[in-house]
């Protein structure tokens, strides 16, 4: 095949129609299209993508002139370095590289054989991971080395070459018989195999697109414009998106993690009361509907947690970062929010929040979701010492009110702002407060309830209402299937002002709306906050109570408790 085209300018229609073939080429030949290794400068063969994030990263970042052979991805080599270099010059003499091509089919048949999931790669990890740093050390073992001193190498900021040159001093005075490695890319190769992948995804800086499939190749936002890039090619946003399958095929590989995993189904107590989310009528409703998903105990199900955050440490600058964290319910209680198990999937950069504009991020998670819903993937479980077809599935999201609003597509602003009620939102202003207050909680009670029938603890009014019919899933899709919405800041304006602004992304994934309840709200806000209000305001905490001048007047001007409005006396 004719090579020359990956020594063109990564601009030009040369260029791109040589990636093209390539990417042709290269799911013909696979094994597996949807996860080949990627040859490009970014991942440099750590990436396992499908052709058209092949073809994006190859545009992206232009490709590795060394790989003169692929290997890895269908073409053998005959053993002779010059044919195979294999690039048609218009002479023998017009080739004027200097590759090793010998040692490029090397480098590539060893990147074959560290695929993920190679037992070979992770019988190596196990091995150094148990083998002393040198014989008779019971401190340290050849990976736990590595990782303390590559940890001190990256909190401190050094450069490769005086990581090198300390690994080379180190070597030197430990005993003879050592096996810590004495160059940085050593112990680069060696850490590579525990280390998380993740992939760049260039994005709008007004939120509008993510630069990957059909826009992958442009240079400003297809819908407003918006350059790329900033000053000397860098990125106006980044979306950092760490792929989840390989984690989990990670995670049923360890023995205790693989036991764990199945908890809910080998070790949990069925007493009909609710300990965990095992216990509850959706993961009930789930089995029933999708019996075979359900049948696999090993099967995930999953919840999405998102909010923003400054990670700088000065505060009173305003930056919105926004990480998108998964955690697994198939774990134990005690397990389930633990830092080790909950999965860091996406982080979204500021400075701005994507606000409504999050769909637009959301997109290579719920295509990983998607696929493992519907074919799931094969994994090893190292507890059972067996492989079968791992699928998953999300069982919902966890989140304050205001991203409760971003993620289901709900204004939860103003007078309608409750999206269980809709327009039947009970909203009382008040004029003093300037706050919208929601009164009619009574109305969710029992109808024999006797606090139906107190007036002067309330709002001075008897509640005869019933609550607001239950909106199932399949309603509420029935309500958005067809909004029609243009994701990007400049396009805010067009907007509904209330009520459902957007068809949730999340209603790509099949089972989404057969769920009972989709989105969960924290419990930080719910019992925290409410509790420093109340007790803020019974024991009259400076900053925290939520009585004052306005409020009693505001309780006045409603008819309610009015021996506590406020009496002037003097000043």
């Amino acid at each position: 095949m004719d090579k020359t085209w990956m020594n063109s300018n990564r601009l030009s229609k040369e260029y791109e129609k040589g990636v093209w073939e390539f990417v042709e080429f290269a799911v013909a030949h696979s094994k597996d299209p949807l996860r080949m290794p990627c040859p490009c400068l970014g991942c440099c063969y750590g990436g396992k993508v499908d052709g058209n994030k092949l073809a994006s990263h190859l545009l992206r970042f232009g490709i590795d002139r060394s790989y003169t052979c692929w290997t890895m991805h269908g073409e053998k080599s005959n053993g002779n370095a010059e044919s195979s270099c294999n690039r048609k010059y218009a002479s023998n003499d017009d080739c004027t590289d200097t590759y090793d091509c010998d040692r490029v089919e090397e480098i590539a048949e060893a990147l074959e054989e560290d695929l993920e999931d190679c037992p070979k790669k992770f019988e190596r990890l196990v091995s150094d991971a148990e083998k002393p740093l040198y014989d008779g050390c019971t401190k340290f073992t050849r990976l736990s080395a590595v990782l303390k001193l590559y940890n001190l190498k990256a909190d401190n900021g050094c450069s490769d070459k005086s990581f090198t040159e300390l690994l080379a001093l180190m070597k030197d005075m430990l005993p003879e018989d050592n096996v810590l490695p004495n160059r940085t890319y050593e112990a680069k190769k060696m850490l590579s195999s525990i280390g998380m992948s993740y992939d760049k995804i260039h994005a709008c800086p007004n939120d509008c697109v993510l630069f990957r499939n059909e826009y992958a190749a442009l240079n400003e936002c297809p819908k407003c414009g918006a350059p790329r890039y900033k000053k000397k090619l860098s990125p106006a946003k980044v979306l950092w998106y760490f792929p989840i399958i390989p984690r989990f095929r990670r995670m049923y590989r360890s023995e205790t993690d693989s036991r764990h995993l199945t908890w809910h189904a080998d070790e949990r107590i069925i007493d009909g009361k609710l300990r965990h989310p095992a216990d509850s009528p959706q993961w009930m409703k789930v089995d029933t509907e999708y019996p075979e998903f359900g049948k696999e105990a090993r099967n995930l199900r999953l919840s999405l947690s998102t909010d923003g955050m400054n990670p700088h440490g000065i505060q009173s600058i305003s930056h919105s970062t926004w990480p998108v964290i998964l955690m697994i319910y198939n774990l134990p209680p005690w397990l389930c929010m633990k830092r080790k198990y909950m999965m860091l999937s996406m982080l979204i950069s500021g400075p701005k929040q994507p606000g409504n504009d999050i769909d637009v991020y959301l997109a290579p998670l719920i295509e990983d979701l998607k696929f493992l819903w519907e074919n799931g993937v094969e994994v090893y479980d190292g507890y059972r010492k067996e492989s079968f077809n791992l699928r998953a599935m999300l069982f919902g999201t966890i989140n304050d009110f205001p991203a409760y609003g971003n993620l289901s597509g709900y204004s939860n602003k103003g007078q309608k702002a409750c999206p269980v009620c809709e327009d039947e939102t009970d909203t009382t202003r008040l004029d003093l407060c300037q706050k919208n207050v929601f009164l009619g909680h009574r109305r969710f009670l029992n109808p024999n309830h006797h606090y139906r029938g107190w007036r002067k603890a309330f709002n001075g009014k008897a509640e005869h209402r019933t609550a607001p019919p239950f909106l199932s899933g399949d309603q509420i899709f029935e309500k958005v299937k067809d909004l029609s919405t243009q994701f990007g800041k400049p396009f805010a304006h067009s907007l509904v002002k209330g009520g459902w602004k957007k068809k949730s992304i999340f209603f790509e994934l099949p089972y989404w709306k057969s769920l009972y309840v989709r989105h969960f709200l924290d419990v930080m806000h719910i019992e925290k906050n409410v509790f420093d209000s109340v007790i803020g305001t019974l024991l009259n905490i400076q900053g925290k109570s939520k009585d004052g001048v306005n409020t009693r007047n505001d309780m006045v001007n409603m008819g309610m408790r009015i021996e506590l409005g406020p009496v002037t006396k003097g000043r």
